[in-house]
């Protein structure tokens, strides 16, 4: 894996730990308090913090997992070279597409 692969796994690695965790702490906060559906939509939209977390929650994760997949294909099977990278170029690229379609959809709804 190149130096760069490396170095972007590792601090998005970092940026989905402390993600995941007020994720987590945000669902137990939701679930504690009662909150339904409609009162989490409420709170959502049109927050510009809710926005920027989760946007930059889609981007770790469109980054961190093809370049953990494709070290798991290179190491699992003889799949190798430029039609692996692009196969994962799109595989981030859809990722990231979807996500944030699905951030903004709570953003505006």
């Amino acid at each position: 894996m190149s130096a760069l692969l490396f170095t972007a796994q590792r601090l998005t690695a970092f940026v989905l730990a402390l993600a995941v965790a007020i994720h987590l702490a945000t669902i137990l906060y939701a679930v504690h308090g009662g909150l339904t559906a409609g009162d989490i939509l409420a709170r959502t939209h049109g927050n510009i913090a809710f926005l920027m977390f989760y946007g930059l929650f889609v981007i770790a994760v469109a980054i961190h997992a093809p370049i953990g997949l494709r070290n798991v294909l290179r190491e699992w099977t003889p799949w190798r070279g430029r039609s692996l990278d692009l196969a994962l170029a799109l595989f981030a690229v859809a990722l990231l597409a979807l996500g944030l379609r699905a951030v903004f959809a709570v953003f505006t709804a």
